[in-house]
């Protein structure tokens, strides 16, 4: 592989945030501020009357107070309450204030609802939903927030998203992209969506957000409308390899859109599902034998290792093991490119396994 020399290295492991926990950060403090602001907008209307002898307001923006950091189940989010200056009142007994009624609620909300951030993120901007989104966040007991702030996020969000939407890819270039169906499921319903799911790696060894979309996982053509999507707006250089699990209908779509990327199966995906096929007294020892294939330090011992799996497990536990030699070749495409990258090539963790979805329907 002759370009793979121009991605930097990844971040240790240590130090990476999945990227969709920095994206969903990001919206939860971007969500939260613009209600604020929209809030102190609406509260600055509603005492429009209130004037001074000159007839100028009465009260005024003063900029915003010390930037507070809230802890949540996705990390630390920064957020800033703003300010507003009462040039009427004769002394502090008589000064008008702005009190957010979001800010204490989420400083006090539970951990609890953390698991809906990225389900609020992603549904809101795509659905403008967010009476229900900031409902769930600020807990079912609290008051509902007015209106105004209700139509001004859904106006803002709606022009976020289609520009986001519209962006131009045209000098993207991804050499590593990871796909999978992320199950959307808060509290208050009892059904779940899927959110299809692309997540891309710069050259420059930088982790973007390539799109999403409500779909079926399994279903090709869903997929297949995504990535017709994304080439339309301009991305057209095929990655060199994208990382999913086997069931998804991504496969086919991509085979249609980027014929020369090439497949690597999720190795998260492949143990559970060769694992739910035996008895869990095997599990153990057999989860083990799967380690010494996807940590092996390079092909020729991981094709070693399959063939020590398929010897010893093929009599007893032969669904187990065509589960694994299906997909073979596929499983191990992550050989074929920098050592320092096989941590992350892998699996999916960077948009499903071991980060943001397990909160999911909690």
């Amino acid at each position: 592989m002759t370009e793979t020399t121009n991605v930097l290295a990844f971040r240790q492991p240590s130090a990476v945030d999945d990227p969709l926990t920095d994206i969903v950060r990001a919206g939860a403090r971007d969500l939260l501020a613009r209600a604020i602001e929209i809030e102190v907008g609406a509260f600055l209307a509603s005492t429009a009357n209130l004037t001074l002898p000159d007839g100028r307001a009465r009260l005024v923006r003063h900029g915003h107070g010390p930037v507070r950091e809230i802890a949540t189940g996705i990390g630390p989010v920064e957020v800033a309450r703003p300010k507003v200056r009462d040039r009427g009142a004769s002394g502090p007994g008589d000064r008008l204030r702005f009190s957010s009624a979001i800010l204490p609620l989420w400083a006090r909300r539970t951990k609890s609802l953390d698991a809906l951030i990225p389900v609020l993120y992603l549904r809101g901007i795509s659905t403008g939903d967010f009476q229900e989104a900031l409902s769930a966040l600020l807990g079912k007991d609290a008051p509902n927030l007015s209106p105004s702030v209700i139509a001004g996020l859904k106006a803002d969000w709606q022009v976020e998203y289609e520009r986001w939407q519209r962006r131009d890819l045209s000098a993207r270039r991804y050499v590593y992209i990871w796909a999978d169906g992320v199950y959307l499921q808060a509290r208050m319903e009892d059904h779940s969506e899927c959110m299809l799911v692309l997540i891309g790696t710069t050259p420059e060894g930088k982790k973007e957000l390539i799109g999403f979309q409500v779909g079926v996982r399994e279903s090709a053509q869903s997929w297949r409308e995504l990535l017709i999507d994304l080439r339309q707006r301009g991305l057209r250089i095929a990655p060199q390899l994208a990382i999913g699990d086997g069931a998804l209908g991504f496969w086919k779509a991509l085979d249609e859109a980027f014929p020369g990327t090439r497949h690597q199966r999720c190795w998260c995906h492949k143990v559970s599902n060769v694992l739910d096929k035996v008895a869990k007294s095997v599990q153990g020892p057999m989860k083990n034998d799967l380690r010494n294939i996807y940590l092996a330090p390079h092909r020729a011992e991981a094709e070693t290792a399959i063939d020590v799996f398929v010897e010893k497990y093929h009599v007893k536990y032969g669904r187990a093991v065509e589960c694994l030699i299906k997909d073979r070749h596929a499983l191990l495409a992550f050989f074929d490119f920098p050592a320092e990258h096989w941590i992350h090539l892998r699996s999916s963790n960077p948009i499903e396994s071991e980060s943001w979805p397990r909160k999911f329907g909690q």
